[in-house]
């Protein structure tokens, strides 16, 4: 078959312009001519994770959950929101508390909300009873924090400052645990309003400000290795407990 010059010049343009094949990268495709590699994946490190039924609901669903939701107009002289079928002074600390705050992972609000509410009830019923379960809370406080759903972190924020506000020598048992429990605190540290002098309202519903208050009380209450142990998670937290620099001499403190 006889091809003219003029059909064999059109025949190479089209050749030069057809489309890029995206090949895998390290392949011996890539070598090829008229190929691209494939770019990397990219990573979401703000996207929510999927969250699997937590124990508290499963033992809610059977009943061997010892509280309930208080219902509004119920129970006239009754403080708090949690309807308890005993004392909850009486419950074993040990087994129960850790599945309260494992709760706190759930994606169904009105059982992270009980969830919630009944571990704040305990902790705050029995503090001297923290301290010995708490190597069990960190499973659940870490699962919690890898959701990376921000109700979630700010709930159980809020659980853990309750912990080293009220408990006896909470936060100095902390600080062993906070390579495992400050990974996630580091990405949401910035996501807050500058309002300068203002006053925000909401500040206990931005989870960069809830994290600011739970690391100044960690620092606080986790005595002289707090702060470096902190520093060490989260680089760009500065003390809030120890001046910066020494006002008599005007050189950095030690």
């Amino acid at each position: 078959m006889h091809i003219t010059g003029k059909e064999c010049r059109t025949f190479l343009i089209q050749r030069k312009n057809l489309p890029l094949r995206i090949v895998p990268a390290f392949t011996y495709q890539a070598l090829q001519k008229n190929t691209v590699v494939e770019p990397p994946p990219k990573i979401y490190i703000y996207k929510k994770r999927p969250v699997k039924e937590t124990l508290f609901k499963m033992y809610f669903r059977r009943g061997d959950i010892p509280a309930a939701k208080r219902i509004k107009g119920s129970g006239k002289g009754t403080n708090g929101s949690v309807k308890w079928f005993c004392d909850p002074k009486e419950l074993d600390y040990c087994y129960y508390l850790p599945i309260f705050v494992d709760g706190l992972a759930d994606t169904d609000i009105d059982i992270r909300s009980l969830a919630q509410e009944a571990a704040m009830d305990l902790i705050l019923k029995a503090p001297h009873k923290i301290l010995p379960v708490l190597p069990k809370l960190i499973l659940p406080f870490k699962r919690a924090f890898n959701t990376r759903d921000k109700r979630i972190i700010i709930s159980a924020l809020k659980v853990l400052q309750t912990m080293v506000l009220v408990g006896p020598c909470v936060g100095q048992a902390l600080v062993p645990y906070y390579r495992q429990l400050l990974a996630v605190c580091n990405l949401y540290k910035n996501i807050n309003v500058n309002l300068g002098s203002g006053v925000d309202p909401d500040r206990s519903r931005r989870i960069g400000d809830v994290i600011e208050d739970t690391l100044s009380l960690l620092e606080t209450c986790g005595g002289p290795n707090a702060f470096i142990n902190i520093k060490y998670m989260i680089p760009t937290y500065e003390s809030s407990t120890h001046p910066i620099c020494d006002p008599s001499g005007g050189k950095l403190a030690s």
